[in-house]
């Protein structure tokens, strides 16, 4: 039988969407065929914001289409001819389709910022009664004193009581943090102890406006500087009258500035405060009257594109354009990582996710999807926190993703690199790296004492004392050092050197356990419904039996690590006694040394791909095999097969190949990609914190 929720508010400004993302993203890894079901839109289904974000954030198992009770057109009009009726018979006959395609259905109440005077407010409670749904109510705490948010609370209690129906749980959402604790405590008393109830902080990272949003709504014309740096969050406005001395004195870090198209000086002196260290970095510059500024102007803002911020220009005068933008509300878009971070960030630190379970008493699931597998990592890296140094602090992209992390709340980072240009670059992209540590190796004072560890460390192999100074000043050692040292957990490295760069250090100084044969590696491939493992693609360009057998082992229990059962397939272009020669005899050899080694593991092979994977093919090749159409972990027999492999498929299935993820060191370092993406980075960092753990 299908499970549902429906999500309730009666109150303008409660930031509804907030709360159902970071409720799907617990269902979503607890429920194999999830649904979103949103009663009343107030767009079309391909303009609406809710449906975008989450239809391409989860793996939804339903059309945009199947998602819709009704558009607030048609309620509209329902309810204009006294029809509530007919109006409550088609949202029940399209939550009934929707129902059928799902094992859980989250439902959305109407938005009551959009509702017409045709609409009372308690129509949203009456939908949620005629489909049957355990309601959560969100209710608002925006601008709005303790007292006014206990009569919020026991109106809307009331308004339930009234129609018969038991409210589960209460999330108060956009509470100013002043009053956080204390409205908590007086909510908790107020209310009885059977319904959960959580409160979340208002932040203005979140609710305010990004720059991308306010040109969209003030139509503005892209003038100079980079259009790529949209998704800034503006803070303020600063209308800038006057000079560019007392200007300068006004300005606050993510402000948006406008000004007359005929002020060149605001212009530049914004500019140099974007580029000089001492003064705060602005998100823009709206060129306000039709104004455009001359062309020799335009000209020197052409050569500063990489180095500045965006200009736009608008033909509304500076008081209205200033109006018009203070308005703008900021929305959760599907391409806002980091506004969705942010909010995820906060949802998962302040909701009280153990009670929210109980209440939806879910399964677990058995598909996992890649986002699935990521929501996962974040949990169990926050579960035991460790300490991970980053060593290309001048990569923007390590800077992007320490950002994220600190959002996501789920390891400590230290980044090496002069402190003062890493915090300017951040600036001048709009990134936040509170709570992060930094290390200069240039300057540091554990410089003197790594070099004299990794001098006795490697003397025996000719390394001299002004070698080991000059290996510490190579940002990779100096990171493993750390990691040696027990002053990080891991390290993750690779965006802007080599492999090698990487690992050579771990080799030299963290080494292996006594009882491993070889470090090897795997990817994580995520496809839409599972997750398998990939090894090794990335280190050993042409194992022996024993080295085989030793990644198959390590492989096994990476597997493990990640909640994936270990059902370890050792590839050949043969499969079981079918094929001989050199190749074929030494998977063969590798097979009956891990099985050895580890008798509880399922290992088998040499088995062909496409007989580990698919049951039909393995009931033909392999039909007495407990490995054969049931694998998870690939051992191929080369790093030639390997690599080109898990790039194949990757390209040619569109999966997410998370790695290379490094196995059989004493303490986890990994290597990234130089071509690697944020993401890859974020998901790597929390992979080498459960190694750590």
């Amino acid at each position: 039988m299908t499970q549902s929720l429906y999500i309730a508010s009666l109150e303008p400004n409660s930031g509804k969407l907030l709360v159902t993302l970071g409720i799907m993203e617990i269902l979503s890894r607890r429920v194999d065929r999830l649904g979103l079901f949103r009663v009343i839109v107030p767009e079309s289904t391909e303009k609406d914001n809710h449906i975008r974000l989450l239809s391409s954030r989860f793996n939804l198992c339903m059309t945009p289409e199947e998602m819709v009770g009704v558009s607030h057109e048609q309620a509209k009009t329902w309810i204009a001819a006294g029809q509530e009726k007919q109006l409550l018979s088609e949202i029940v006959a399209r939550f009934k389709a929707a129902e059928a395609k799902c094992d859980f259905l989250l439902c959305e109440g109407p938005d009551i910022t959009h509702l017409s005077e045709a609409f009372d407010y308690a129509i949203s409670l009456r939908i949620a009664r005629e489909l049957g749904c355990h309601p959560l109510y969100v209710a608002s705490g925006y601008r709005t004193s303790i007292p006014e948010l206990l009569e919020n609370i026991k109106v809307a209690d009331k308004s339930f009581r009234q129609l018969q129906m038991e409210l589960h749980a209460v999330i108060v959402n956009r509470v100013d943090p002043n009053i956080l604790d204390q409205a908590e405590e007086e909510l908790q008393k107020a209310c009885s102890n059977e319904v959960v109830i959580d409160l979340l902080p208002e932040v203005a990272s979140i609710s305010n406006a990004t720059l991308g949003e306010i040109v969209e709504a003030l139509q503005a014309e892209w003038f100079s500087g980079p259009k790529d740096n949209l998704l800034r969050t503006v803070a303020d406005f600063k209308v800038a009258a006057m000079g560019p001395a007392n200007f300068l004195d006004h300005l606050v870090k993510d402000d948006l500035i406008i000004t007359p198209g005929d002020r060149p000086d605001i212009i530049f002196t914004t500019l140099a405060a974007v580029a000089s260290k001492n003064y705060p970095s602005p998100v823009g510059i709206v060129l306000s009257g039709d104004i455009t500024p001359d062309p020799s102007i335009s000209r020197v803002l052409a050569g500063l594109d990489e180095h500045s911020i965006p200009i736009y220009r608008v033909t509304a005068d500076t008081y209205r354009t200033a109006m018009h933008a203070a308005s703008v509300r900021g929305r959760l878009q599907p391409e806002d990582e980091r506004k969705i971070a942010r909010a995820l960030g906060m949802f998962e630190h302040y909701i009280d996710m153990g009670r929210l379970k109980e209440k939806f008493r879910l399964t677990p699931r058995t598909i996992m999807s890649p986002l699935m597998f990521e929501y996962s990592l974040f949990e169990r890296a926050r579960k035991q926190r460790k300490h991970i140094v980053l060593p290309e602090g001048d990569d923007d992209r390590i800077l992007q993703a320490a950002e994220l992390l600190c959002l996501r709340d789920a390891v400590d980072l230290t980044i090496l690199g002069h402190e003062k240009k890493i915090r300017s670059r951040a600036a001048t992209l709009g990134l936040a790296l509170k709570g992060i540590n930094f290390i200069d190796p240039q300057t540091s004072r554990l410089t003197g004492e790594f070099a004299e560890t990794f001098y006795e460390l490697r003397k025996e192999k000719g390394v001299t004392m002004d070698t080991a100074l000059d290996a510490m000043m190579d940002y990779s050692y100096f990171g493993t050092m750390m990691v040696h040292k027990d002053l990080a957990d891991g390290m993750v490295s690779g965006a802007a050197h080599t492999t090698a760069n990487t690992i050579r250090p771990a080799f030299q100084f963290i080494r292996t356990p006594p009882d491993v044969v070889v470090v090897s590696s795997v990817f994580l491939m995520c496809f839409d419904t599972r997750v398998l493992v990939y090894g090794d693609c990335a280190v050993n360009p042409n194992p022996n039996p024993e080295q085989l057998a030793e990644i198959a082992i390590s492989s096994a229990k990476t597997a493990q690590m990640f909640d994936i059962e270990p059902i370890v397939a050792m590839l050949s272009y043969s499969s079981g006694a079918s094929g001989t020669g050199q190749d074929v005899e030494q998977v063969r050899q590798a097979v009956q040394i891990a099985q050895k080694r580890r008798p509880d593991l399922l290992i088998d092979g040499p088995i062909q791909y496409d007989a580990a994977i698919d049951a039909t093919v393995a009931s033909k090749k392999m039909p007495d095999s407990e490995v054969a159409g049931r694998a998870t972990v690939f051992i191929f027999p080369d790093l030639n097969t390997g690599n080109n492999t898990y790039k194949a498929v990757q390209r040619a299935s569109g999966a997410v190949a998370i790695g290379p993820v490094l196995q059989g060191l004493n303490k986890p370092v990994n290597d990234l990609s130089r071509g690697c993406l944020v993401a890859d980075i974020v998901n790597t960092v929390a992979i080498t914190a459960i190694q750590a753990q």
